[in-house]
């Protein structure tokens, strides 16, 4: 059940606009995950990360390996 949670908040945390390079607290990843969630919902999020791979490969494994490391830290 946990990892799902986290797979859930790698997608929400991955289609946000908070970037890596703005160095976020884990607070700031917290309350971003939590908006994106309850903006787009958890369907959505996986949509728009799946998305994000077939039109753009190159650039979305790096975020989505960013994204995964910075929730393990946030949410730990």
């Amino acid at each position: 059940m946990t990892a799902m949670i986290d797979d859930i908040r790698t997608e929400a945390l991955f289609v946000s606009d908070l970037q890596s390079s703005q160095h976020p607290t884990a607070e700031l990843i917290r309350a971003v995950v939590s908006a994106m969630v309850d903006r787009l919902g958890e369907a959505r999020c996986a949509e728009l990360v799946a998305q994000e791979f077939g039109e753009h490969p190159d650039c979305a494994l790096p975020r989505m390996q960013w994204a995964r490391s910075a929730i393990q830290i946030a949410f730990s």
